[in-house]
């Protein structure tokens, strides 16, 4: 039997939740909010994740856009191999280095030339024998 005291304490509850009590659901509400938050932000498969992956994915495109270009490069190749001399004979030529008969080959050099122009009259340039070998003049 449930009298009407207990009753009446059962239906007043929420009445009796008060200013304090509602400041613990605002807070309680704001702790969810914020544990939410932080998973979307920063969680497994959160904001930054997905802007990471898609970083990512511009990243492949750009490097797949080059690849296709080399590949394309690379089949019209092969098909001048396949169809045309002229195209192996051009491969021979600077892959291989090979020159017909008759032909005269001129190499030219790319590389830079660097010259020291230095005045060795000065004291300080001569340079100092090492110990235990002495130049001896050849002249007599």
């Amino acid at each position: 039997m449930v009298n009407a005291t207990t009753k009446q304490s059962l239906t007043d509850t929420p009445k009796r939740l008060g200013v304090i009590g509602h400041l613990c659901l605002i807070g309680l509400g704001l702790v969810i909010l914020m544990v939410l938050q932080h998973r979307y932000w920063y969680g497994e498969n959160g904001h930054a994740s997905v802007q990471t992956l898609h970083e990512q994915v511009a990243k492949q495109k750009a490097i797949n856009i080059e690849q296709a270009y080399i590949n394309n490069l690379l089949r019209a190749d092969v098909h001048d191999l396949k169809t045309q001399t002229s195209a192996i004979e051009e491969h021979a030529r600077i892959d291989l280095g090979l020159i017909k008969s008759g032909e005269t080959f001129f190499q030219m050099s790319n590389a830079p030339i660097t010259y020291s122009h230095q005045n060795f009259n000065d004291e300080a340039d001569v340079v100092e024998p090492i110990d235990g070998l002495e130049i001896e003049n050849a002249a007599p």
